[in-house]
């Protein structure tokens, strides 16, 4: 099991400037990525060995951030319709 954390430039690597975009003019954007950048670096952590938990714990963390993948992915898909 690899403990690289992911990052949302390596999740949407075709949306980098998109991204940025967002990041600078969208404030539920930003919740959303600090949300992720939050959860994954937990999940970074417990994979690396740093934290102890659960594995229930371990595995609704990896929900919340593919829940979160999601919704960013939907807003993606929003900016780039409206462009």
């Amino acid at each position: 099991m690899s403990n690289t954390p992911h990052q949302l430039a390596t999740e949407f690597p075709n949306d980098h400037a998109l991204l940025h975009e967002l990041k600078l003019h969208n404030p539920h954007f930003v919740s959303l990525a600090d949300r992720y950048h939050a959860v994954n670096g937990e999940i970074h952590r417990i994979e690396a060995g740093l934290e102890n938990t659960s594995d229930e714990y371990a595995e609704t963390l990896k929900k919340q951030r593919l829940a979160l993948i999601d919704e960013i992915a939907a807003m993606l898909a929003k900016a780039k319709a409206a462009a």
